[in-house]
């Protein structure tokens, strides 16, 4: 059969020149990716209608794939590894990062077992070890790399449901007299995946406690104090609080050393999100965001997010190492192993199969350097805080929140709303006015700038007024690429003005 030969690994030729051709593929790709729209410009179900309903009875050259991968696959990306990719938190591919992935596929190995690869394992253990010591988390911390935060934190609330002593894993939630309600607490900001843990975790919505925050959208500290002590005096079970360093919408910090003093004080598990901001306390300067974190009993980072490694790769650090384990390990007895003092990574978290991801900081770590990390980040946080200043100097514009990291958020003035010459600016957090007047103004004015193509921005709410926001974190971004999503966004902006958008009142 024709396609049967691709199954055999005798046909070492045939797989180079395939992989030659890949790898041609992918480098073209990269030197290319720039002159396309970072968004994709295809319908819903554009390529469904392109793709045969069943899968070919014989294969064909790789050369016939590429070239369909090309006109109909890549019409329907949205590219997350284009320069112009300021949405959301970006992910991006260094090249250490995908030459590993290459060589993670042709391992194929499961690193369930310590004895299933050993090599895995140790290495994973090693990689977290090298990404606590460049964070500058203390001795006493160590770790796993699952998927992504959402599954980190996950473990981490089955961690501190188990550490309660209520015995939730031998006898479950339902039916149970003797079990109060369980509560996790999270700010305003934080992010979603910690309501959808506390869902699979069986607390549901209503165990989610979201405390407000302050002008600088961080969480209340003494709102938390008083909503923990509020729910204990009613026979409620606190069993996590989430501080986040670097939210979702703001990249606001919450203080996690006196939410770490409430979390002592209460006996009451402290969970840090750092996915997002993590890899900044890799640099000294930017250590005061930090302080407190080493207190947490759980903290998550994502290499993926912004440190140049591809998706997907969630580090997951904590302080007892029984708490994961006791919370889901289980072993069947095909699975079990008469091998001494090995740590099994199935046990600390819910996946068996585990990708061989630690493969991925290893070769980022040996091929860039911790240097080289640093100098990415510190250009990343110069490139927000020359935006964040010419956005502050334009009347056209404002902004919405801090900037202590790589995420600017903003909103456009319309025009009549703008601030006078010499006038304060208004607050980060401004007091109950209705905002409707100016948000048709910022989403059009945000579906017109990604529609242009270069570049790629997202958008929030914050105190029900639609706000942009420009993050930079990916590997590939360069200042002209920052300068250009400033200056299309000022020509959309004056575009919206000379086609008579209304002035409004504010």
């Amino acid at each position: 059969m024709a396609g049967a030969r691709h199954l055999s690994a005798s046909q070492d030729e045939e797989f180079r020149a395939a992989a030659r051709s890949v790898a041609e593929w992918v480098a073209n790709y990269r030197e290319r990716v720039e002159e396309m729209p970072v968004l994709a410009r295809v319908s819903p179900g554009e390529l469904s209608a392109l793709l045969p309903r069943s899968a070919p009875e014989r294969g064909g050259p790789i050369e016939d794939v590429l070239r369909d991968l090309d006109r109909l696959v890549l019409p329907g990306i949205t590219h997350w590894n284009h320069p112009g990719f300021l949405a959301y938190f970006s992910s991006s591919s260094s090249a250490p990062g995908l030459l590993a992935e290459f060589v993670i596929a042709a391992l194929g190995v499961n690193a369930m077992l310590w004895r299933t690869s050993p090599a895995a394992t140790e290495l994973e253990l090693r990689m977290v070890d090298w990404l606590r010591r460049l964070v500058g988390l203390p001795d006493g911390f160590e770790g796993v790399i699952l998927d992504t935060a959402s599954t980190s934190s996950f473990t981490a609330l089955l961690a501190a449901r188990e550490a309660t002593g209520l015995e939730v894993r031998e006898r479950g939630l339902a039916g149970r007299p003797d079990l109060p309600s369980l509560t996790v607490y999270v700010s305003e900001q934080a992010h979603s995946s910690l309501e959808k843990a506390a869902i699979a975790a069986g607390l549901g919505q209503r165990g989610v406690r979201k405390i407000p925050t302050d002008d600088g959208y961080r969480m209340d500290v003494e709102a938390l104090r008083r909503r923990i002590s509020a729910d204990v005096e009613t026979g409620i079970r606190p069993i996590m609080v989430c501080a986040t360093i670097g939210t979702t919408s703001t990249t606001s910090v919450d203080p996690v050393a006196t939410i770490a003093d409430v979390c002592e004080a209460m006996n009451v598990w402290l969970h840090v999100d750092a996915a997002y901001a993590g890899p900044a306390a890799m640099l000294p300067e930017a250590r005061r965001h930090f302080v407190g974190w080493e207190r947490a009993d759980s903290i998550v980072i994502n290499p993926h997010k912004w440190l140049a490694t591809p998706m997907d790769c969630s580090t997951l650090l904590f302080r007892d190492r029984d708490a994961f384990r006791s919370s889901l390990a289980l072993t069947p007895e095909y699975l079990s192993s008469d091998t001494p003092g090995v740590v099994n990574l199935m046990d600390y978290g819910l996946p068996l199969g585990r990708r061989f991801r630690a493969l991925k900081l290893w070769f980022l770590f040996r091929q860039l350097g911790a240097e080289a990390l640093r100098e990415m980040l510190r250009r990343h946080l110069r490139l927000a805080g020359e935006f964040a200043g010419w956005i502050r100097a334009d009347r056209r514009f404002e902004l919405a929140a801090p900037v202590p990291f790589g995420t600017v958020c903003f909103r456009a003035n319309a025009p009549g709303t703008e601030p006078k010459p010499g006038t304060k600016p208004p607050s980060t957090k401004p007091p109950g006015t209705d905002p409707a007047a100016t948000n048709a103004w910022n989403r059009e004015l945000l579906a017109r700038l990604n529609r242009r193509g270069p570049v790629f921005l997202s958008h929030t709410v914050l105190d029900d007024r639609y706000t942009l926001r420009l993050s930079v974190g990916s590997v590939h971004t360069g200042e002209r690429h920052v300068r250009k999503a400033y200056k299309l966004l000022c020509e959309e902006y004056d575009g919206l003005v000379r086609e008579g958008w209304p002035a409004l009142d504010r």
